[in-house]
Order: C-alpha cells, then structure tokens, then sequence
C-alpha cells in the first residue's frame, strides 16, 4: 500500500485548501461589557474569567471532566456578557430512560437549499438545554391520520449541546419519506414529539489521535456534533478528517461552517468533497467516495489510536463499511474499508 498521510497534498485530486502559517488557538473571551446590571456581576465576571482561562490551561488529566468544566464556564461566561448577575441552572429536557416523549413546539423555519430546511424547536423553558452528550441523537415520532402506526426516525440536532431554550434540526426531504415530508410540511407553533437521548459513541477529549469522518447526504449531522465538541474544547488536539460525498454542490451541508474550522485549525482540519454532478469550474472530487480517495486521505490502520465514523444512505455503508445489523450491533466490516485493511475496532457506523 502507497504511503499517505492525510495533510500532504492531495494534487490528482486538486483540491484547493487555503494554508495558513500556524494554527489560531482557541481563546477566551475578547471583551467583558463594560457594565454589569447587578451587585456582585463583577465578582462573577473574575470567576468566569479565572474559570475559562484554568479550563484552557490546565492539562486534563481527566478529558471528560476538563470538557465539563470548560463547558459550563463558557456558559456562564455567555450569561454574563448579557448583563445576567446570575447563571440560572440548565434544566436538560432529555432525561433518557423511561421518561417518554416530549412534545415540542415548532418555532422557526430557515430553508438552506432545494431540498433542505433547518427547524428550530423550543425547549420547555427558555433556559432549558438538550441534554444530549457527545455523540447521541433524538427519536422523532409522528403518527398520520391514515397510519396504522406512527413512524420513528433518528435525527442529530446541530444546535450546540449547551445552547438554551431551542434544538436545530436540518432536514433534506426524501420522495416518500415519510418523517422528512412531514417535517417540511410543518409551520409554526405545530408541534412534534420527541424522545432520547439515543447514546451513540461516547466521546472525551483525546480518545483518539485522529479521526476520519465518511459521511453522504445528511449523514453529515453526527460528524458535525463530533466537530463541534473537538473544536470548541480547547484541550482537545485530535485531528479530524472529513470526506463528504453529494449529489451537487448546493447540497453540501454545513458547508461554511467546515470552511470556518478548515481556516481556524489547518493543521488539524481537512475537508475533501465529492460531487456526482459537479458545476462548471469544479476543483475538487467527482463521482462517488472511493477506493483511490480513502488511499489518499486516511490514516494508515497500522497507525494506532485513530478512529473512522461512516455515516450515510445505504449505498454509502454497503461501498465503505458495511450496514449495521441493528442500532445495537454493528455488524461485520466490509466494503472498501475491510479491503485497505482497516479492523473492525477502528470503524464506527452511526
């Protein structure tokens, strides 16, 4: 097998990546408000400060810790930078286990392209948070009036765990879908049922050296999640490498926001998409993922502690990974992955 590594040029590819001379570590906060609308703010403000600056210092020793601790002083540092004396407790809407479904209100809809929206559902209270951990999703479940039982599917919010009072969901609309038909239907304040957390690959800072992201379509909602949860610790340094495959351009999801974390962390962060129907001036990869791209783009699997999460339709698992035999068993490794040598230990399949 030809030697690669995932940040040397990929040129039969031609991919055009911007360069940067060092990468931009994260940062606490820029600038306090000037004024603080209670007694006692200016007190809270030294301690958030002194919070965030020891979450980003201090080596973790304990990385699941280290990410709570970093979490809640950017909470509290949000909550402060709005005039708040105090940080009211975040109540988590998903509990898990026998709570039930919750039914949620529909607040917003963004449309993102022909086939895509983003819903904003509101949380009970206005300062509630998800509940969900890194990486898990939620059940959505809806029932038509000709059904003869409801239908139940699996989303992954792309909202920030610790954002309070909504979840973002981005939905791309199937023909005879009928979860994601139904959502594009909806308008606000309808109102949808929910359930979870659905744990999924339980995630701490640094677990891995470096993670390879396979993803299609609007597979691309848990990677999204794991990114979100690398990038915004500042003491995690795992390297991330994600390969997206669309039908066209407009279909890339999340795309400025990858741009974003490719222009911050370049030495950490590298993007490559395929495209089967690319426009006119097209740089990057066409057709589907494949063999010669995986050679090109991912770790060696001799290379220890790295990790590779597929997640995509059908076609994409069978090609790359394999399916999963159910959502507790991931079946055997196969496809393209089992042929480049890679053990059933280093892939997961959302």
């Amino acid at each position: 097998m030809i030697a690669r590594h995932v940040f040397r040029a990929a040129s039969p590819l031609q991919h055009s990546v911007r360069h940067y001379a060092s990468e931009h570590a994260p940062s606490g906060p820029r600038k306090m408000n000037r004024w603080v609308k209670y007694g006692g703010g200016v007190f809270g403000v030294i301690f958030v400060t002194f919070g965030i600056i020891r979450a980003s210092t201090t080596p973790p020793e304990n990385p699941a810790k280290a990410q709570a601790d970093w979490e809640e002083a950017r909470r509290k540092y949000k909550a402060m930078k709005k005039g708040e004396s105090e940080v009211k407790p975040a109540n988590k809407t998903f509990t898990g286990g026998d709570q039930g479904w919750v039914d949620l209100k529909l607040d917003s809809v963004e449309e993102i392209n022909h086939n895509t929206k983003k819903f904003r559902f509101a949380l009970p209270d206005k300062d509630d948070v998800s509940g969900l951990q890194i990486a898990s999703a939620l059940l959505t479940k809806y029932k038509g009036p000709e059904m003869e039982k409801p239908v139940i599917r699996p989303y992954t919010p792309t909202s920030d765990e610790d954002a309070r009072g909504h979840i973002d969901l981005v939905v791309k609309r199937y023909p005879n879908g009928p979860m994601s038909e139904h959502l594009h239907s909806m308008e606000p304040p309808q109102r949808l049922d929910f359930k979870g957390p659905i744990p999924k690959y339980p995630w701490e800072a640094n677990k891995h050296d470096h993670i390879a992201l396979v993803s299609g379509g609007t597979g691309i909602t848990p990677m999204y999640q794991l990114c979100r949860a690398i990038f915004n610790n500042p003491n995690d340094k795992t390297k991330v490498t994600l390969i997206f495959g669309n039908v066209s351009e407009d279909d890339i999801l999340l795309k400025k926001e990858f741009e974003d974390l490719e222009n911050t962390y370049p030495q950490r962060f590298r993007a490559f998409y395929m495209l089967d129907k690319p426009p006119e001036g097209w740089t990057k990869g066409t057709g589907y993922i494949n063999q010669d791209l995986l050679k090109m783009v991912l770790p060696e699997p001799k290379v220890e502690n790295i990790k590779i999460f597929v997640c995509g339709p059908p076609g994409l698992y069978k090609a790359i990974s394999g399916m999963k035999k159910s959502p507790q068993d991931q079946g055997e490794l196969t496809g393209i992955l089992k042929e480049m040598g890679y053990s059933k230990d280093q892939v997961y399949k959302f």
